[in-house]
C-alpha cells in the first residue's frame, strides 16, 4: 500500500505542473495531507523516526486549511522535488530488497 500511495502522490504532484483548474490543486492538497499522514503512520509503526518527521512536515506543508503562499513557480519546484523524492525512495527500497 505504501508503494501505491507514493506512486499516486508522485503522479498528482507532477500533474500540478500542467495548467489545471484551481479545484485540482485543492484536491492535491487534501490527497497529500492524507497520503503523507499515512506514510508517517507507517514509518512510525516501523520506528523510522526520521521519515516520520519528513512525512509530517510534508503533510503540514501541503495541508489545505492554512495555505502557504509560495507562488506558482516555487510550488512547481516543491512539487517536482517531492515527487522525485517519492520515486527515488521507491527505487532505493527496491534496490535494497534485491541485494
Amino acid at each position: 500500500m505504501e508503494k501505491a500511495v507514493k506512486i499516486i502522490l508522485s503522479i498528482l504532484l507532477f500533474t500540478c505542473l500542467a495548467d489545471m483548474p484551481y479545484g485540482y490543486y485543492e484536491f492535491v492538497r487534501f490527497a497529500c495531507l492524507l497520503g503523507f499522514s499515512l506514510l508517517a503512520y507507517n514509518s512510525y509503526k516501523i520506528e523510522n523516526n526520521n521519515l516520520v518527521i519528513v512525512y509530517i512536515s510534508l503533510a503540514l506543508l501541503f495541508q489545505p486549511f492554512i495555505k502557504i503562499a509560495l507562488g506558482r513557480f516555487i510550488w512547481n519546484i516543491v512539487d517536482v522535488i517531492v515527487a522525485a523524492g517519492l520515486i527515488l525512495s521507491l527505487i532505493i527500497k527496491n534496490n535494497s530488497h534485491d541485494n
